[in-house]
């Protein structure tokens, strides 16, 4: 009976002698299984940041980085015996509707930050020359609200978020600049220049009417004109006509002179124009656009339609005979909006490498843009409404590093990018 014991004892530890043995080798597979799985994460987490880095630097490099240096200043060029090169860079209307508006508000301080719409092609507008954008909204103050469908009104924060994302002119004449009376309208000018950005196209005296804007790009002068085709139901006040330039060939004329007189050598035509959703130009385009180069206008940025229009480089025969370069673009679409139509939705962000040369000649030497889109980010509750790179969003999805916008957005972003192509160069 002890016998019977002692073997069963011994028995049992046999047993549990290979239990363990077995539970150590199970115990090095699954430490080397942990090891081999973290490796290969360690490997696709590195793969996936060199691919992401790479998509968004070959994103940028289609951009030119050209270094910042602007002022209002008689800056003179360094070296008068070199060419000197920079980038324009425009965008189109800016909007801000009641959703935009609520969108940006925070709750805890009662503020509004717009910064985040910016976040994914604010590259772009940082690392140019000078921005120019066209505002389609007033700062008529917190008092007349944000909610109104027809007038349009904004933060002031949207203004120095502006100013923080790069922008250096802001086209004010519109059919919506009125919208809030001669009173917003001098509200609205007195917030962008509290946010440091120079604006033209309306005034608050007939002295600043009668001043031309004027930059300097790496002591380039370059001269800044604005003007629109109405100011809808908004009547102009008959004691301030000076207040927006309202298309006029006369008035445009003298101003390209003053220009001209005041020794610009780059003079930029910002145009509140053409039909809303329209992504053909009419008739009275094609002749003000005529009219402008002939006049000496070097490029034209037309605003207003809320969609893309088609643009082109000119050569441009002078009433003396001589030449120069010109480009316009009839419409450069919406910057920012809420509007539900997916044209109004994309847009692009333009880039023109302009040089003047030594014996002074002005040359358009490569257009080059970036295709946006205004993306509504249904999942979240807050900073849902954001700009994307196009191009950029479609490499991350396509090598699987950020498939959060869905496959139907990406379907979207696709036929979106082909068909800005097909309308800008039609």
């Amino acid at each position: 009976m002890r016998r019977n014991r002692r073997n069963s004892r011994n028995s049992n530890n046999y047993i549990n002698d290979d239990t363990k043995k077995i539970i150590k080798v199970l115990l090095k597979f699954i430490c080397i299984l942990l090891i081999l799985f973290f490796i290969v994460m360690l490997f696709n987490i590195l793969n996936n940041w060199i691919t992401y880095h790479s998509i968004i630097n070959q994103s940028q490099t289609s951009s030119s980085n050209v270094d910042t240096n602007i002022s209002e200043q008689n800056d003179v060029s360094e070296n008068t015996n070199e060419n000197t090169t920079f980038n324009l860079t425009a965008i189109g209307d800016i909007m801000c509707n009641s959703v935009q508006s609520a969108d940006a508000y925070i709750s805890d301080s009662g503020e509004y930050d717009f910064s985040y719409v910016f976040e994914d092609i604010e590259y772009y507008i940082k690392n140019s020359s000078i921005t120019v954008a066209n505002l389609e909204t007033t700062f008529a103050g917190k008092d007349k609200g944000y909610n109104n469908p027809s007038r349009f009104n904004s933060p002031d924060a949207l203004a120095y978020n502006l100013k923080k994302l790069g922008v250096d002119v802001i086209s004010t004449a519109g059919n919506h600049s009125l919208d809030y009376g001669f009173d917003g309208l001098s509200r609205t000018i007195d917030v962008l220049n509290l946010a440091d950005i120079s604006h033209v196209g309306t005034y608050k005296t007939q002295e600043e009417r009668d001043t031309i804007l004027f930059k300097y790009v790496k002591g380039v002068k370059i001269a800044f004109l604005n003007y629109t085709y109405r100011s809808n139901e908004n009547k102009i006040p008959s004691d301030k006509a000076f207040c927006i330039n309202i298309i006029d060939k006369d008035i445009i004329k003298n101003d390209i002179e003053k220009a001209k007189s005041e020794n610009a050598e780059i003079i930029i035509a910002s145009i509140h124009w053409g039909t809303e959703y329209d992504s053909v130009p009419n008739n009275t385009q094609d002749e003000l656009a005529d009219f402008l180069f002939q006049n000496g206008v070097n490029v034209i940025l037309g605003t207003h339609p809320h969609i893309l229009q088609k643009m082109e480089k000119r050569t441009v025969t002078l009433e003396d005979g001589s030449t120069q370069d010109g480009f316009i673009i009839y419409s450069l679409g919406n910057f920012i909006s809420d509007l539900s139509s997916n044209n109004a939705k994309s847009s692009i962000i333009l880039e023109l490498q302009i040089t003047k040369h030594t014996d002074n000649t002005i040359m358009i030497d490569n257009v080059n843009y970036i295709p946006i889109y205004m993306y509504k980010d249904s999942s979240v509750k807050t900073k849902k409404i954001k700009l994307l790179d196009i191009q950029k969003t479609l490499s991350l999805y396509d090598q699987g590093i950020d498939t959060s916008i869905g496959k139907n957005m990406y379907t979207t972003l696709k036929t979106t990018f082909n068909t800005i192509s097909k309308t800008l160069n039609p």
